[in-house]
């Protein structure tokens, strides 16, 4: 067994542990917090496969930036105040159904899709740096990228108004 395979094994046993203790959770912010370590093992296989910038932006926007949110919205709101026994009787078939069709997709692509995926040495030169992306993200996406920062921001201020307690 070569060194990188060890490591991507070790990193993927983290990945699934800190998925699987993310949903088995029953404290809100005990699964953000295992989100949150699954964010930085998909960083570091970013890494691995030589995606630098790629890497610093899942920390940097995913473990900080959103999970911070995340955290802040569940402190707020009180998640844990919640019953125990508040869910809805459609959500378990539900969830089984979907968990289902992303095993079927998923070994779909492994048997039949495998051959087609590109391997990183057939990449040009600086594809995945900071400026490539920046020229490709403000040059072809700007309308859809500036949309999606005020969609966002829209969100947070609803999110805002729709919590806040009126004074009696």
């Amino acid at each position: 067994m070569t060194p990188e395979l060890i490591t991507f094994i070790f990193l993927a046993l983290i990945a699934v542990a800190s998925g699987l203790g993310m949903l088995f959770s029953r404290n809100a912010i005990y699964s953000a917090l295992f989100l949150i370590i699954n964010f930085v093992t998909v960083a570091i296989f970013y890494l691995l496969l030589g995606g630098a910038f790629i890497a610093v932006s899942q920390v940097a926007v995913y473990a900080g930036a959103i999970m911070v949110l995340f955290l802040f919205v569940i402190m707020l709101l009180g998640a844990e105040k919640l019953g125990k026994n508040e869910s809805l009787a459609w959500q378990r078939p539900l969830a089984i159904i979907l968990g289902l069709g992303l095993i079927v997709e998923t070994l779909y692509v492994l048997l039949f899709q495998a051959r087609e995926i590109v391997p990183t040495a057939n990449l040009p030169e600086g594809f995945g740096s900071p400026a490539s992306i920046g020229d490709v993200l403000f040059r072809e996406y700007l309308l859809p990228f500036e949309v999606t920062s005020i969609l966002l921001l829209v969100a947070m201020i609803g999110a805002i108004v729709l919590t806040r307690k009126e004074k009696s």
